[in-house]
């Protein structure tokens, strides 16, 4: 016992420095402890940096306004629940932008609609002819191009053009609608459309074909009056128009008709430079309002000028480019205005090509008129207003619907509509076709050498077509009274 007693107080002041003898026996365990400290925190630093929350995307600190979308697109990097398509996305968030401006003419142009958009006013292209805008989340018709496929079946401004090829527009930019309208030569598309408050849509089936660059057409006949119709406003339209002065200067020209209806604008240089034939050095063609400041205004410079007494007609198909020419000849050149109120753009817009070819077209600021007047969304109100005919608005008939004796279609009432403006005598005006149409249509094809069946389809319809639109050229209200007005000057 007092062995064993002996042997615990040895030991006892040993257990009293327990310090000393750890470091004593257990130095090499200390630093190898240490070290794997060290490399376990290190794992846990990266680790969290590669797992954790660590952002896709750093946010620059001087545009920390973007630390929201960058917040959203890292929680789609991270948990959507497929791979997300970061080109894709990041067009999305641009045309997000430009949706939020909830300006019909500012738009995001991914690379082919930007291909598509820039052929528009430097070349020709294959389409159908028709300018459209989004408005109000449809795609309306600004106005069919003249000798156009559009025009030629038909297609009115106004029109709305609810599915093509039966894919709905609903919500779609013009650019995009632009794509599905257009294609090669020789195709069909199917427009379907409404028009005004008729509760029933028309299909319409048209050809595509090429869109030719020229832009001025002219006639002069032995009034001496030139009438000249500008269909747009591109690179070429002024030296164009020049030409067509020169020419008939020389043979005598005595006043102007300056036709700009249906024509939904363009290059606002060409505009001006038009204006400037007529209106006199040293008078104001537009003023140019940007965000800040006072506008900026464009006077006439000097040059060539056409002083001849002049009408410019406008209806409301006359957009933009068209507005300005109109607002700068009535105010500063004395024209007088014929036809209906134009449609009221009074924006201006230019466009900016990314890197990848893409596009940016957004506004820039607005235009006024000579005297100061913003015509935006109001347009300019003719001297002299005069209405289309009725039958100019008559529904398009499909040529390839069979109508005949006993068919009961507003197609029927269409085709009633067309012959009774031609002057033949279909009976009442309604969806059924009955004896009266029938002997009425069979004359019309007699007159034009047709195939005397009776029927309604292809070549008849096609030729009723024609008819009325001759009927509308030679019969056009708008020149027939510009002409009254400069005769009698």
């Amino acid at each position: 016992m007092e062995e064993q007693n002996q042997q615990e107080k040895e030991k006892q002041p040993e257990q009293n420095k327990p310090a000393a003898r750890y470091i004593r026996l257990k130095p090499f365990n200390f630093i190898m402890l240490m070290v794997l400290t060290i490399l376990f925190t290190s794992g846990l630093t990266i680790f969290a940096l590669t797992f954790g929350d660590k952002k896709v995307v750093e946010v620059p600190k001087e545009r920390e306004e973007f630390s929201q979308l960058y917040d959203a697109y890292d929680e789609l990097k991270e948990k959507y629940y497929t791979e997300i398509d970061d080109e894709k996305i990041i067009h999305g968030a641009i045309n997000g932008m430009f949706d939020a401006l909830d300006d019909p003419y500012s738009d995001y142009m991914e690379k082919e609609e930007a291909e598509q958009f820039n052929s528009d006013l430097s070349s020709s292209f294959q389409g159908i002819g028709a300018e459209i805008q989004e408005r109000n989340g449809n795609i309306v018709v600004v106005s069919p191009i003249k000798n156009s496929p559009a025009e030629k079946a038909g297609l009115l401004p106004e029109d709305i053009i609810v599915s093509v090829d039966g894919k709905s527009l609903q919500g779609m930019s013009a650019t995009e609608a632009v794509l599905l309208i257009r294609g090669k030569k020789g195709t069909p598309v199917t427009l379907t459309i409404k028009r005004g408050d008729s509760e029933e849509l028309i299909e319409m089936t048209i050809i595509r074909d090429d869109i030719p660059i020229e832009t001025v057409y002219g006639e002069m006949g032995d009034d001496k009056i030139a009438h000249i119709q500008i269909t747009s406003f591109s690179e070429s339209t002024a030296e164009e128009l020049k030409e067509v002065l020169e020419q008939y200067e020389k043979e005598g020209m005595k006043s102007i008709i300056l036709d700009v209806r249906q024509n939904p604008g363009g290059y606002l240089n060409a505009a001006i430079d038009i204006s400037n034939l007529f209106v006199d050095k040293g008078k104001p063609i537009v003023q140019l309002q940007g965000r800040k400041g006072e506008p900026d205004i464009v006077f006439a410079e000097d040059g060539k000028k056409y002083n001849y007494p002049i009408i410019v007609l406008i209806d409301n198909g006359s957009a933009s480019a068209s507005e300005i020419l109109a607002g700068a000849l009535k105010e500063s050149a004395g024209a007088t205005i014929v036809g209906l109120s134009s449609f009221g753009k009074g924006t201006v817009q230019t466009v900016t090509e990314l890197p990848d070819g893409s596009n940016l077209k957004y506004t820039t600021g607005k235009w006024l008129t000579p005297n100061g007047n913003w015509i935006h969304e109001k347009g300019i109100k003719p001297d002299v207003e005069i209405p289309y005919p009725d039958y100019l608005s008559i529904a398009y008939v499909d040529p390839k619907t069979e109508l005949q004796k006993g068919t009961v279609s507003n197609y029927v009432k269409s085709v009633e509509q067309m012959l009774d403006a031609l002057g033949y005598n279909a009976g009442t005006i309604d969806e059924t076709y009955d004896a009266s149409t029938e002997a009425a249509v069979v004359q019309f094809q007699k007159d034009k050498g047709l195939e005397r069946t009776g029927k309604v389809s292809g070549d008849t319809t096609y030729a009723l077509m024609d008819a009325l639109r001759e009927k509308i050229q030679k019969e056009d209200p708008h020149v027939l009274k510009a002409k009254e007005l400069l005769q009698n000057q």
